[in-house]
């Protein structure tokens, strides 16, 4: 009679060790772990796919434009400031207006003067597009500077005339001063 509660009792505390010392450590410990390993794993491969989408429909976006359009773009806002490129450029509609240029410098990269004002998003904190100054002398007659401003002001890229310095003269050829921002893309 005595067998027929110890049996039991023995069952039951066995199973209850079994449970507490192997079942519940193993399912609580590397089960756990490798439940939240699965569950990161997918949520990464969500984002991928969702990334990957985004892409593709980015890329089928990107080649619906006119490559045209996109050239004329990258010209407008170039991904590099190019001086030397854009100093031709300014000499050759110089040479047309009739004015002379001299003593072209890079002054001063002002891309820390257009950062935005702070936000609570990281990605806002940056400007995509960065700017240089040139400092440029000429000499010109008045209209010959009047047709190379308005050359500057019809540019395919963006330039912004900042300051513009003149030196009379009683010949009608005047001496000028400017300094000219160039805007380009990050």
């Amino acid at each position: 009679m005595m067998a027929d509660r110890i049996i039991p009792l023995f069952a039951f505390l066995a199973a209850a060790g079994i449970f507490f010392g192997y079942v519940h450590p193993a399912w609580t410990g590397v089960i756990a772990e490798t439940k939240a390993s699965i569950e990161a794993d997918n949520q990464a491969l969500e984002a991928s796919s969702a990334y990957s989408a985004k892409q593709n429909q980015l890329a089928s976006a990107r080649s619906a434009i006119d490559p045209a359009n996109l050239e004329r773009l990258s010209v407008f806002l170039p991904d590099s400031v190019d001086n030397v490129g854009l100093i031709l450029d300014l000499n050759a509609l110089a040479a047309r207006s009739g004015i002379v240029l001299s003593n072209v410098d890079v002054t001063t990269d002002t891309a820390s003067t257009n950062a935005p004002a702070r936000s609570a998003t990281p990605a806002a904190k940056v400007d995509p597009v960065g700017s240089v100054d040139l400092s440029l002398s000429a000499v010109g007659t008045y209209s010959s500077l009047q047709t190379f401003l308005v050359g500057v002001e019809k540019s395919a890229r963006i330039l912004e005339v900042r300051d513009l310095g003149v030196t009379g003269s009683d010949t009608g050829v005047y001496s000028y001063r400017m300094k000219i921002r160039l805007f380009w893309l990050r």
